[in-house]
C-alpha cells in the first residue's frame, strides 16, 4: 500500500485517560478545540478557567492564581470603551458591569482551583513566544484588549526563560498535587501577524523549552504530545486549513483528536464515547413532527439507553440529556391529550 504522507509516529506514554479522570485544559485555541470535544463526550475536563491564553508566561501565571485561590477585586480591573477587563483573562470574562466580571472571575477561579486540586491530567497547549509588556507597570499580559499598541512593548521569551518559569512552577504543582501528569503541547496555530520568519523562531523557542523541561524531569509524569508536527507533516496541505489559512479546519482537529484517543484513551473509554456520541447527536436532533409517534418511540428508546449506559456506568454526566428527553416525552405526552 503506497504511503502520502509522512506519518509523526507517536510514542506509548503510559498514561490511560478514562471517563473517571479528571482533567485540566489551558492554553492557546488548540486546547480549546480538543477539550470541548472531551466536554462533549462528557470527561470531566476543566477547560480554560482564565479564557485562552497564548503564550507560556501568562499560562504559568494563571497556574499560580489558581494554587492562591486569588480573588480579583476592582483594583484589578481596567475600563475600555465602556467594558471591564483584566489583563490576565481574556475577553469572555470582561463585561459592562464590573461586579460582574468579578463574580465571574471569582466564581471560576473557586470551581477551577479545586479541580485543579484532584485533577489526573493536566494539558497545557502553548501558542506563541511573544508577549506583550505593558509599559507603564512592567506587567506581562495576557490580552490587551484592544488597547492602542503603543502601551505595550512586545518581546520574544527565549527557551531559557520559558524553562526556568516552568521549573518552579511543575515543583509547586506537585506540591499542590502530586498525583498530577502534565501534557505539554505546542499549538499548530499560526501567529501569522508576527511575520513568517518570527511565528517560526517563535514555535521552535516553545519546542525548545518543552523538550529541556520533559528532558529534565522525566517522562513518568511529564510529557510532550506532538500536535504541532502533526499538523506540519501529516497534514502539510492547506485544505486542512480554516478559509484564514491560518487556524486548521475542523478535519484538522478531528485528525489530532483521533491520534491523541488512540494514544491517551483507555479501551473501555473508546467504547464509552461511541455511546456517549450517540445520545449526544440524538438530543442534537430535530424532529419534523413532534406530534409524530415516531418521534415518541424516538425518545423512549433514548431514555432507555441512558439508563442502561449509566447503570454499566454511573459516573459518567448524562443528566442534561436525560432532562431533555423526559422534558421532550411529557410534551409530547401533553399534546396527545395524555
Amino acid at each position: 500500500m503506497n504511503q502520502f504522507f509522512t506519518e509523526v509516529k507517536l510514542k506509548d506514554f503510559g498514561w490511560e485517560i478514562n471517563h473517571q479522570s479528571k482533567l485540566m485544559m489551558a492554553g492557546s485555541c488548540f486546547a480549546e478545540n480538543i477539550g470541548l470535544k472531551m466536554q462533549r463526550l462528557k470527561f470531566q475536563v476543566d477547560l480554560n478557567p482564565f479564557g485562552i491564553l497564548y503564550n507560556p508566561q501568562s499560562l504559568a501565571k494563571s497556574l499560580r492564581l489558581l494554587m492562591e485561590e486569588k480573588q480579583y477585586t476592582a483594583d484589578d480591573l481596567f475600563e475600555h470603551q465602556g467594558v471591564w477587563h483584566s489583563f490576565d483573562h481574556h475577553s469572555r470574562f470582561s463585561s459592562t458591569d464590573k461586579q460582574e466580571a468579578l463574580d465571574g472571575m471569582n466564581r471560576q477561579i473557586a470551581q477551577s482551583a479545586a479541580h485543579l486540586k484532584t485533577s489526573d491530567f493536566l494539558i497545557l497547549s502553548m501558542g506563541t513566544a511573544w508577549i506583550y509588556e505593558l509599559k507603564r507597570t512592567g506587567e506581562i499580559v495576557s490580552n490587551c484588549h484592544k488597547l492602542p499598541a503603543a502601551d505595550f512593548k512586545r518581546l520574544r521569551l527565549t527557551p531559557g526563560e520559558i524553562v526556568e518559569e516552568y521549573r518552579e512552577l511543575i515543583l509547586a504543582l506537585w506540591k499542590f498535587n502530586p498525583n498530577l501528569k502534565i501534557l505539554f503541547t505546542v499549538s499548530p496555530i499560526r501567529h501569522w501577524k508576527d511575520g513568517a520568519v518570527e511565528n517560526q523562531l517563535s514555535k521552535a523557542t516553545l519546542l525548545l523549552a518543552i523538550d529541556r523541561l520533559v528532558t529534565g524531569f522525566g517522562e513518568e509524569q511529564c510529557a510532550y504530545f506532538p500536535s504541532y508536527e502533526i499538523v506540519m507533516d501529516e497534514l502539510r496541505d492547506y485544505r486542512f486549513y480554516a478559509p484564514d489559512m491560518l487556524h486548521i479546519s475542523e478535519q484538522a482537529v478531528e485528525h489530532i483528536w483521533q491520534k491523541f484517543c488512540s494514544k491517551m484513551l483507555s479501551k473501555e473509554s473508546l467504547e464509552v464515547n461511541k455511546k456517549v456520541m450517540k445520545i449526544v447527536k440524538a438530543r442534537e436532533h430535530r424532529p419534523q413532527n413532534e406530534d409524530a409517534q415516531a418521534y415518541a418511540k424516538f425518545l423512549l428508546y433514548n431514555l432507555k439507553e441512558i439508563s442502561k449506559l449509566l447503570e454499566i456506568f454511573p459516573f459518567l454526566n448524562l443528566e442534561s440529556e436525560k432532562k431533555h428527553f423526559e422534558q421532550e416525552w411529557i410534551g409530547y405526552q401533553q399534546r396527545a391529550g395524555k
